[in-house]
């Protein structure tokens, strides 16, 4: 399941998106847009700034802009740096995980296959592609 951490993360995301031409963002302006506590979306959108998906400036006059076009980030990337791993089970999310059940497992195909569709769904949309069209 997305946590309300990896939902608002893409929705501070569009909200820069589509105002991308108007300079520094003030993150008041983010949550007032978007009805989310500020003192929450702080913490999300520290963390989008030291995983280098954002640019912040301080003081009078800062705010928050995004580092790149909006059509190169990707959903898939946005949620894992928020979430962690889309990984359905425990064997798939860590890499380094020995189970000892894998060389036998019925269900370990469908979990991969599974998998697959999720990455490659989240992966394959932009943030771009969630940006509403405005007339402006």
């Amino acid at each position: 399941m997305i946590s309300t951490r990896g939902r608002y993360a893409l929705r501070v995301m569009i909200d820069l998106a589509e105002h991308a031409g108007d300079g520094w963002i003030p993150l008041k302006d983010i949550a007032a847009r978007q009805e989310i506590s500020k003192k929450y979306l702080e913490i999300i959108v520290r963390d989008l700034v030291s995983d280098g998906l954002l640019v912040g400036a301080s003081g009078k006059g800062g705010g928050y802009k995004l580092c790149r076009a909006p059509e190169d980030y990707t959903v898939g990337e946005i949620l894992e740096r928020m979430e962690g791993t889309l990984s359905s089970v425990a064997c798939l999310a860590d890499p380094d995980y020995v189970c000892p059940r894998k060389e036998f497992c019925q269900t370990l195909p469908m979990w991969t296959e599974f998998d697959g569709m999720v990455r490659d769904f989240f992966y394959g949309k932009k943030l771009s592609n969630l940006v509403k069209k405005q007339n402006r």
